[in-house]
């Protein structure tokens, strides 16, 4: 996961149209599979996610570990960017990028919806 901005006082980003937040296509899946990922630089978990049949299985490089068991992950519902270009990250692949916010630790807290829907759901 790309750490970008975690200053709670910044401003806004630079404004966009609707197009352009059209172009990122986030959904929701249910993680099938969560693994330790030791070989990252920074704390990390490897996880499977599952996006429904128009998607299918994806594989996201994810640094959530300090506030979620690997055990806890399985079944949850997550958020990702589905079509960004897969990332080599040292042995693995991640083909999604799984979104979370940051808390006051600067540690990720998932992003996800407060009720269950279904696999390869689309944010609009």
């Amino acid at each position: 996961m790309a750490h970008l901005h975690h200053d709670p006082a910044a401003g806004p980003a630079a404004e966009i149209s609707f197009d352009d937040f059209l172009k990122a296509d986030i959904r929701v899946g249910t993680v099938i599979a969560a693994e330790p990922f030791p070989e990252a630089r920074k704390p990390s978990a490897r996880l499977r996610i599952d996006f429904g049949p128009g998607i299918g299985e994806r594989k996201s490089c994810a640094q959530i570990v300090a506030n979620y068991a690997l055990a806890d992950l399985v079944g949850r519902q997550v958020a990702a960017v589905v079509n960004f270009p897969p990332r080599q990250i040292g042995p693995a692949m991640s083909e999604v990028l799984t979104l979370g916010f940051a808390d006051e630790d600067g540690e990720v807290v998932l992003f996800a919806p407060d009720k269950p829907v279904p696999n390869g759901s689309r944010l609009f």
